[in-house]
């Protein structure tokens, strides 16, 4: 009888009678207090619990409540919510329906607009679908034959994806009545789907692109267990209540107009003031560590993207031309060209390096309109750039250098926890970038050694580097433990070697600069966005547009109330007066949704004895203390940025 050899992590090794399948090891072997496994990876490759085994072979299993196991769930669930739209509208055209972080979707072409009464009709049919416990079954065919099966079932955006394949044969999967386009691997039944949540409904271009047709996207979720599934949806329930788009609204930051430009931000004072606020502090930093400020143009010619390389690799994202006397201008996607031709206007010596140039320069990228979300994804926005030209021997110092300062911008606003990436070009795709191997190695060796000295752990994310070099990526993490991209430093010596940058070495011949790009921040846009949310609109003092507020009880108290504002301005104090003929309550309550840290309440004791009340969002009811006595720890507290 033939026998074959398992071999299991952690050395393990077992013999099976030939053709055992991944469930029969995964019975043997898992401890049942340990949970269930749902897959397992034959030599690496996802598969299902009933893939034969028919050679030695090493198999990871794949639990349920893994990292993977919840992706193969919740893309099995996927498949059961079509099925159950398919029960629901028969005439539906299917679009694709992976797992993503979190969750699910899958995307629909109906001929009726889905509402929130719909998703519960199609959870109620989803349930029917689970409790008959209807096997899944892969299936392969010839791609010609897989194409005449789904144009039987009128299914278009199906005969589509098969048309794109390059394999000769394609795997679909069947649950009763339902087959679709899929690699697997899923769940052994649908039995298996206990826990899961419809979530909402949203428009998406068929394959992303506008000239596409618009389809339905549901979203959903699912989970091993009621415990996290509930985690999740009160999660989800904070995350609405500190969406920037809806604060920022609230408290009259921004603005958006489709009649002035989607994706373009208005500033309203307030949320000027906040930007200032910000920008402000970041030139002080940079000025502390021997930066420059330079500002440069909105527009070049197209020759000069067109020898930066922005043109051949980064042309999705740019605008169109604009013809200005017969020739062709586009507006920047990007500052590096601008520092180039600023360094080149005079010849630069190996003492004069390194020059470190800051810009806050706005940028504007084509995103198409259905990605387009608030703060985060905009067509126009200003980052805090800069821009090192470094001999090699300082350009781990100035990597480390720049690492220090952007712990110390994030620890300033309130981010205490970050995931740092180290993007490199993917293997096998040099197409998409420029410049030799060579370079590119140097490059990842100086960012590595960099975050090696300041003892930061990474990982290594392959595939994504920009097209000109390496970088380190740091994603931020808010009060919801979510990650945003922050700071970023790239390493480039091919701009530099396309734009022929040198300088003058010791021994009196000529050299190639290295060039950094690197933001500590990120987009001033998205970086106020991350901040709404991370305090839900909750500023610390140092950073509320409004930091005081005076109250003063009747019209004889505005004096003294006007009196307290002129001396808050004297210490820099951002402060108002709510003059209004209004009750208390009802100015304490509007002071509140405003979210002022410090409400003043002046009346006939606090002018006769030269007091305030002081109501803090912190802290509640402070009582009745001297003006003095309030001003010098106001002061304190904002220049500390508590």
């Amino acid at each position: 009888m033939a026998m074959v050899k398992v071999k299991l992590p952690d050395g393990i090794e077992r013999k099976y009678k030939d053709k055992v399948t991944v469930r029969d090891v995964a019975s043997d072997v898992v401890d049942k207090n340990r949970g269930s496994a749902i897959a397992g990876k034959v030599n690496s490759t996802l598969v299902d619990l009933n893939c034969s085994i028919e050679a030695d072979t090493t198999l990871d299993l794949v639990m349920a409540d893994s990292e993977e196991g919840l992706e193969i769930l919740r893309h099995s669930t996927a498949h059961v919510m079509a099925q159950a739209v398919t029960h629901l509208y028969p005439n539906v055209k299917l679009g694709i329906g992976p797992s993503i972080k979190n969750g699910f979707y899958y995307d629909f072409d109906l001929d009726k607009t889905l509402s929130q009464e719909d998703l519960e009709k199609i959870e109620e049919e989803m349930r029917k679908i689970i409790e008959a416990n209807e096997t899944f079954k892969r299936l392969e065919e010839p791609c010609d034959i897989a194409i005449k099966r789904m144009e039987k079932l009128n299914q278009r955006y199906k005969v589509e994806l098969i048309k794109g394949l390059e394999d000769e044969t394609v795997s679909l999967y069947q649950q009763g009545d339902f087959v679709d386009l899929c690699k697997g691997p899923h769940v052994s039944s649908t039995k298996k789907i206990e826990v899961f949540k419809l979530l909402s409904v949203a428009g998406a271009y068929w394959r992303g692109k506008e000239t596409n047709p618009m389809l339905q996207r549901i979203y959903g979720t699912a989970f091993t267990n009621k415990k996290d599934l509930n985690k999740y949806l009160k999660f989800l329930e904070e995350t609405k209540k500190r969406d920037h788009r809806k604060i920022g609204v609230a408290l009259d930051l921004y603005s958006f107009h489709e009649n002035g430009g989607a994706g373009l931000v208005f500033w309203h004072p307030k949320g000027g003031v906040i930007r200032n606020i910000i920008e402000t502090f970041w030139r002080e930093e940079h000025y502390k560590r021997g930066y420059d400020i330079v500002y440069s143009p909105h527009i070049a010619k197209i020759d000069l993207w067109k020898k930066s390389g922005h043109l051949d690799f980064y042309r999705e994202s740019m605008f169109s031309p604009i013809e200005v006397e017969g020739q062709e201008y586009m507006l920047r996607p990007m500052n590096c060209p601008f520092a180039i031709l600023m360094y080149k206007t005079k010849v630069r010596s190996y003492r004069d390096l390194p020059l470190r140039w800051g810009e806050l320069g706005t940028v504007y990228r084509y995103e198409r309109s259905g990605v387009l979300h608030g703060l985060l994804r905009v067509r126009g926005f200003t980052q805090d750039d800069a821009h090192i030209f470094c001999r090699p021997d300082q350009l781990k110092d100035e990597i480390v250098g720049i690492i220090d300062l952007s712990q110390h911008m994030l620890k300033s606003f309130g981010f205490k926890e970050y995931d740092i990436e180290l993007a490199v070009k993917g293997k096998g795709e040099d197409e998409k970038y420029i410049g030799d191997n060579e370079k590119w190695a140097l490059a990842e060796e100086a960012l590595r050694l960099a975050l090696e000295q300041k003892n930061l752990e990474f990982v290594r994310m392959e595939g994504e580097a920009k097209f000109y070099g390496p970088a380190i990526d740091i994603k931020i993490k808010d009060a919801l433990n979510r990650g945003w991209q922050g700071p970023t430093i790239q390493v480039d010596f091919n701009l530099p070697e396309r734009f022929d940058v040198n300088y003058i070495g010791s021994d009196g011949m000529q050299h190639k600069v290295v060039m950094v790009h690197r933001t500590v921040l990120g987009a001033m846009e998205r970086f106020l966005g991350s901040l709404i949310e991370h305090y839900a609109g909750d500023f610390p003092l140092w950073l509320a547009p409004i930091q005081v507020r005076m109250l003063p009880i009747t019209d004889n108290h505005n004096d003294y109330a006007i009196k307290i504002k002129n001396q808050l301005s004297e210490v820099g104090i951002r402060s108002d007066c709510d003059l209004k003929n209004a009750k208390m309550g009802y100015k304490i309550r509007e002071g509140t949704l405003e979210k002022i840290p410090y409400l003043l309440i002046i009346g006939d004791r606090e002018l006769e004895e030269e007091t305030v009340s002081v109501r803090s969002r912190k802290r509640g009811d402070e009582g009745s203390i001297p003006l003095s006595e309030f001003i010098v720890n106001i002061e304190r507290e904002a220049k500390n940025k508590t």
